[in-house]
């Protein structure tokens, strides 16, 4: 794999990822009661902790997205690649 094919991989990598946490953000926003209700019932955790594990969530996968998928492309993108 060559440097310019690994900037594709990564950049490809991070709009699906940043999809993807744009879409979670969205979809506890607009139907946080349904899913609330839902995950509780699949995992038995009480509603009022289940807003604190979706901001621990989205707060984690933005952060592993950052630091391991748009910092890298980033740097090759900036390099000139």
């Amino acid at each position: 794999m060559t440097i310019s094919q690994l900037t594709e991989l990564l950049g490809w990598a991070s709009i699906l990822n940043i999809g993807m946490l744009i879409s979670a953000s969205i979809m506890l926003v607009l139907m946080n009661s349904f899913t609330a209700s839902v995950h509780s019932k699949m995992f038995a955790i009480p509603e009022s902790d289940l807003s604190i594990l979706y901001f621990k969530y989205l707060s984690s996968y933005k952060v592993l997205t950052f630091i391991f998928i748009i910092t890298p492309y980033l740097s090759l993108k900036l390099m000139g690649q």
